[in-house]
């Protein structure tokens, strides 16, 4: 019989069996071989990579998180609750226990980075989506401890100043400007200089009793300003703005003299955990500076000044419908100013008609409560 004869890469066999061929080999002459070996010490290479290296930042906090739990010497976990408490006990006993001046009608506007720095994802998911979910539930818990105040909203991207909600006083309206994100799409550069200054023109006409405050999440280490932003700053200063930040990034200097010179607060975010404690820090209203007399010596506070408020009637459900005049929409349940008996339909507000300003005492002695802190406790074993 006649030896198999080998053309290239086919040969003669006396059976006529199939063969059959794995689907990863590879057939390259002489070549064959050095692949194989080659995928073999890429596939061993892989196996040998390090198993706890994180792809994101924020995957380090469910590392082993088990081993953050510390037992005491009988086992339990007590002693790590008991921790926890008190922390938050010496919390609130650095807190002043006497009775502080503050503004209890607050306007706040709240001021967004919508820059393409926002997508980073060193916090989960990515900044942007943590922001937005904060200033939700930031936007409720203040409203909830300052029914007397209004909120607006100011986004910063590509280098200008957007308005992203009006000043309002109804926190369903602030949370459904911030709801959309598709308008809110991060994108350019974020410029401090121009949302400062639309804050700030959005605050001149109101009154001096109420305060001024400026809250900035800001997690750029760059700003685009068109001019010198010192120049904003001494304009905040003189009409008594105080501007807080919550930085995301870095601390950079241009952010600490904004705060430190308004009498604002000024923190960088370490972590989700406490990127959201730094910033419901600022949901109570903040102490007022002392300002010296001109004709008297030492420092002491100015006199406080008596303002109206007029206390609505409530218009039942079975009422007539009337239009309002702040929407002029036709419904039947409101609130009748008592000085004009014109038709609002939320309290607190000011009247549009009067300018009279509309609250409830509910309202009115929720927001009292800042004015005279609870004195701490002092505790009892029993």
């Amino acid at each position: 019989m006649a030896p198999p004869r080998r053309d290239d890469l086919f040969v003669d066999m006396d059976s006529d069996s199939d063969i059959s061929v794995p689907d990863n080999a590879e057939f390259d002459g002489g070549r064959g071989k050095g692949k194989g070996k080659a995928t073999e010490k890429r596939k061993k290479g892989e196996s040998k990579k390090p198993k706890d290296v994180q792809a994101y930042t924020w995957e380090a906090s469910y590392t082993r998180s088990w081993e953050t739990v510390q037992e005491d010497e009988a086992g339990s976990l007590q002693h790590s609750v008991e921790d926890y408490v008190a922390r938050g006990r010496r919390k609130r006993l650095l807190e002043p226990p006497t009775a502080i001046r503050r503004a209890i009608i607050r306007h706040l506007v709240l001021i967004l980075d919508l820059s393409a720095s926002m997508l980073d994802r060193d916090m989960r998911p990515t900044r942007f989506s943590l922001m937005l979910q904060y200033a939700r539930e930031f936007v409720l818990e203040w409203f909830d401890q300052n029914p007397l105040g209004q909120i607006g909203v100011v986004g910063m991207r590509a280098g200008v100043g957007e308005r992203v909600g009006e000043m309002s006083g109804n926190p369903q309206d602030v949370l459904k400007a911030i709801s959309d994100r598709h308008k809110l799409e991060p994108m350019g550069d974020p410029s401090l200089q121009n949302a400062i200054d639309m804050a700030r023109n959005s605050m001149n006409h109101l009154p001096t009793h109420s305060s001024r405050e400026i809250v900035i999440l800001f997690g750029s280490l760059t700003t685009v300003d068109p001019g010198n932003i010192h120049e904003t700053l001494d304009e905040c200063v003189k009409n008594k703005i105080r501007i807080s930040m919550v930085a995301l990034a870095a601390e950079m200097k241009i952010c600490r003299d904004l705060c430190t010179k308004t009498g604002g607060e000024f923190g960088v975010a370490l972590n989700e955990g406490h990127f959201k404690d730094l910033l419901f820090e600022l949901v109570p209203p903040p102490a007022q500076r002392a300002i010296s007399k001109t004709g008297g010596a030492g420092s002491t506070n100015a006199s406080a000044n008596l303002m109206m408020m007029g206390f609505p009637t409530r218009l039942p459900d079975a009422s007539p419908p009337s239009l309002c005049v702040c929407h002029s929409d036709l419904k039947s349940d409101g609130f009748l100013c008592p000085r004009c008996l014109a038709k609002v339909c939320d309290v607190p507000t000011d009247c549009d008609i009067c300018g009279l300003m509309i609250v409830s005492s509910p309202h009115l002695a929720r927001s009292y409560h800042h004015l005279f802190p609870v004195k701490p406790y002092a505790a009892s074993l029993t």
